[in-house]
């Protein structure tokens, strides 16, 4: 079948039940053994003496907490924080949205390791109150954690 074919390994088409490869037809496998990928790196590690928020999935940092400007959002699917800056985290194409407090220009923000979507970045705001959060960043709390010398 169609389906069949596509499925079919190239060179010995075992795995679609097709006849097996003589031994010696195929050429010896050459090059380095496989190794362990390395761990993962971020690219921005925030000090450790600093109260930090970081990625609930992979840990990896986010904010520090001298950049909260607000505990009091409402994100997507809850609670939220609003950051002055962010690490660690890609932007994606901005887009007009009509939430709470009127319309917005925002990008939506993941996670540069884990690739989670965690919250979003005001690119514009269209009324005039709410010009305060232009490149500002909202972090949704059950996308966080809070880490180093919180107790």
């Amino acid at each position: 079948t169609a389906l069949g074919a596509l499925l079919r390994c190239f060179p010995c088409e075992r795995l679609c039940g097709g006849p097996a490869v003589p031994p010696g037809a195929l050429p010896p496998a050459t090059g380095p053994p496989r190794r362990r990928r390395p761990p993962r790196t971020f690219r921005s590690y925030l000090p450790r003496s600093h109260r930090t928020y970081s990625c609930v999935h992979c840990r990896a940092h986010l904010a520090r907490h001298e950049e909260l400007i607000s505990k009091s959002f409402q994100g997507s699917h809850g609670r939220a924080y609003l950051f002055n800056s962010v690490v660690n985290v890609g932007c994606g194409p901005a887009e007009q949205r009509l939430l709470l407090t009127g319309l917005h220009s925002v990008a939506d923000i993941f996670c540069q390791s884990c690739k989670t979507t965690l919250g979003w970045k005001y690119e514009q705001a269209f009324e005039s109150s709410q010009k305060y959060k232009e490149g500002k960043f909202i972090i949704e709390m059950s996308h966080m954690v809070k880490e180093n010398g919180w107790d």
